[in-house]
């Protein structure tokens, strides 16, 4: 009976433990966040979000961030895709590899872009002679998210591919199907959820990128000045109700987002 009290007990200690852990790292700061961009008052938010230059650094974090994500999508699912269905030399190293924009601090990934094809390097330089540059302008902030964005998809769908029974697939093969109507019927419902829930993590991490980005970007309003760049700038100046009326725009899509996929892998259970 002794033993029993004392488990109930520590079980109950441990829990409060977790949950005390959890509201204080997650769930205060959040509301602290919404608290102050609403702490003068629903008129003072209402202007700091109508602002052109938030508003316009929102929409186009948006737009990137999709285009970010899409690119993912594609590119995220055929890498899994060879991973885990064909072998070759260096298929470990490069299966490792795929987890770096998470190791890797994402100012560390900003640099190797702007290195890579900044002014300096010879692509920049090729590009800037055939009129297009990318270093200051959206397609280095694209290229920005793709990368600390790249393993979400890869992981999602590998899991769903290695699942995948090949019964399935030789029993479409032997009734006459071709490849391509095997891969759209049999494999590509088996992958879509992996590349519906990858690709909205990879947006919703898009979103508030920051380290990688503020490296790139040209910060002009309307332009190049993505959100998070506008939140920093924001702080900078002092005006911190601005910086968390933005951060709250950013921070109920992504809580809407999380929603979302949640709600899929449910069904997805059930199923």
């Amino acid at each position: 009976m002794n033993s029993l009290i004392r488990h109930k007990g520590w079980t109950l200690g441990f829990r409060t433990t977790i949950l005390l852990y959890f509201v204080v790292l997650i769930i205060l700061p959040i509301l602290g966040v919404y608290y102050n961009s609403f702490s003068l008052g629903l008129g003072s938010f209402m202007e700091s979000i109508t602002d052109p230059i938030a508003w316009k650094s929102v929409l186009l974090t948006l737009k990137l961030a999709v285009m970010a994500a899409a690119i993912n999508v594609v590119m995220g699912t055929m890498v899994a895709w060879v991973l885990i269905r064909y072998q070759f030399p260096g298929k470990a190293l490069l299966n490792s590899l795929v987890d770096l924009p998470f190791a890797l601090p994402t100012a560390v990934g900003g640099l190797m872009i702007l290195l890579l094809l900044g002014p300096g390097s010879w692509i920049g330089r090729m590009s800037a002679a055939l009129g297009f540059e990318i270093v200051f302008h959206q397609p280095a902030i694209v290229i920005a998210m793709v990368f600390v964005t790249f393993p979400f998809v890869i992981r999602a769908v590998q899991p769903l591919l290695e699942e995948l029974d090949p019964s399935e697939e030789e029993a479409a093969y032997t009734m006459g199907a071709k490849g391509s109507r095997v891969f759209r019927q049999v494999i590509l419902p088996s992958m879509a959820p992996g590349m519906i829930g990858g690709g909205m993590l990879a947006f919703s991490r898009a979103l508030a990128e920051f380290g990688a980005v503020v490296l790139v970007a040209g910060n002009i309003p309307g332009r190049t000045l993505v959100s998070s760049v506008f939140i920093y700038g924001e702080v900078e100046s002092d005006n911190p109700v601005g910086a968390a009326a933005v951060s709250v725009i950013l921070l109920t899509l992504s809580f809407l987002i999380l929603w979302l996929i949640n709600i899929l892998q449910m069904r997805g259970r059930r199923s």
